[in-house]
């Protein structure tokens, strides 16, 4: 290949037949394809190539701390624990293509954020959008966003994600302005959105840090309907690690 088709190809990243140009180049010769096989090979690997990319690029933007796979969590441990009913949930994506909510309630360490973080990586390999956020600093960036009055825009932003995992819900207290634009983000992602919740408090105890009777059950009435509710509440918790995934 002369160094200005190398160029040409750079340009177009076509990545696979820049690297397998002679691969095919050689097959055509050999008569292995024919011109129509030979430009639908190319044609698939340049597609399979950008694929790829794109999902190892949402993952990254996801910003998932420990990117964990269902296939490492140890249901062995958690003998309380509904494999059969949280397998199905995930293995049939319904909670992304029917756009229902998972919330995974239970003590720290036993398991929530991995699950809840599998989930978010499965529907992200599947070809949707995600983030992971920390309760705490969601509410935090609600908060700052009034300074400078961008409230509106980081909420549509927030909004826009297919997949969104608030980790650690019920972590601190928040302000009545925090409240109202915790609300008004989960009122916007309602029935449009899927949204996967962990928190270490039961939905009756969500009053200590809303601290708004009338708001918390408005909230826990939008989160829970069309939603899954796994209840970790009994199980252990896990002191060895999550294999993370390779």
């Amino acid at each position: 290949m002369d160094e200005k088709m190398k160029q040409m190809l750079s340009y177009l990243r076509l990545k696979g037949l820049l690297e397998n140009w002679d691969h095919y180049l050689k097959s055509a010769r050999e008569g292995d394809y024919s011109h129509v096989r030979l430009l639908k090979a190319i044609i698939n690997e340049e597609y399979n190539i950008k694929q790829e990319n794109s999902r190892k690029l949402r993952l990254q933007r996801a910003k998932i701390p420990d990117q964990l796979v269902m296939e490492t969590f140890p249901f062995d441990r958690q003998k309380k624990l509904n494999k059969r009913k949280i397998t199905g949930i995930y293995d049939s994506l319904e909670y992304m293509t029917k756009l229902q909510n998972v919330i995974w309630i239970g003590a720290t360490g036993t398991g929530k954020t991995g699950l809840a973080s599998a989930f978010l990586i499965h529907a992200i390999n599947q070809g949707y959008s995600g983030r992971f956020i920390l309760f705490p600093d969601l509410i935090e960036q609600l908060y700052q966003s009034l300074a400078d009055g961008s409230e509106g825009k980081l909420i549509k932003k927030l909004v826009s994600y297919d997949c969104l995992l608030i980790d650690e819900v019920g972590y601190v207290e928040i302000e009545p302005v925090q409240v109202g634009l915790f609300f008004t983000l989960m009122h916007k992602r309602h029935k449009k959105k899927s949204t996967l919740l962990t928190s270490n408090l039961a939905f009756s105890e969500w009053t200590q840090f809303l601290k708004n009777d009338q708001l918390t059950a408005a909230l826990i009435d939008r989160l829970t309907e069309n939603s899954h509710v796994i209840n970790m509440r009994d199980c252990v918790s896990l002191r060895s690690k999550l294999l993370p995934n390779k």
